[in-house]
């Protein structure tokens, strides 16, 4: 596969499922450079991380050296996302997820990527995802 970082891009555009042993996710890849995370865990010992974090994470995203980057900048859902009733909504936990997004971005080797079919490799696994629109 021979594809530049930008036509990668556009073969990313729109909505790709994944299925993992522990998980099921899918990510809407926006042409605004934006994407949205929805996680459904599988394994009972991750519901709880569930629980805490949400289901639903949204962020950035770019191409870098047939890299994807992702960068988690809210998580609408969370448990710490609250509203106490004598102040404004408190928004900590995507306050958490943007400072730990500098640090810590999630970045996939694309192997192989067509217009309904993407290999990717993270450090330790593989993920294949579907387009699913």
């Amino acid at each position: 596969m021979n594809l530049s970082d930008v036509e990668i891009e556009i073969l990313l555009f729109g909505k790709w499922r994944f299925n993992t042993d522990w998980e099921k996710f899918s990510i809407s890849f926006k042409d605004d450079m934006t994407y949205e995370q929805t996680r459904i865990q599988t394994f009972f010992l991750s519901k709880p991380r569930e629980l805490i974090t949400g289901n639903k994470f949204t962020g950035v995203w770019h191409i870098n050296d047939r890299k994807l980057c992702l960068i988690v900048k809210t998580v609408p859902k969370s448990f710490f996302n609250f509203q106490l009733p004598v102040l404004p909504k408190v928004h900590l936990a995507d306050m958490v997820a943007s400072v730990s997004s500098l640090l810590r971005t999630e970045v996939y080797e694309i192997i192989q990527i067509n217009n309904s079919y993407f290999l990717a490799r993270d450090v330790d696994k593989f993920l294949v995802g579907t387009k699913v629109s």
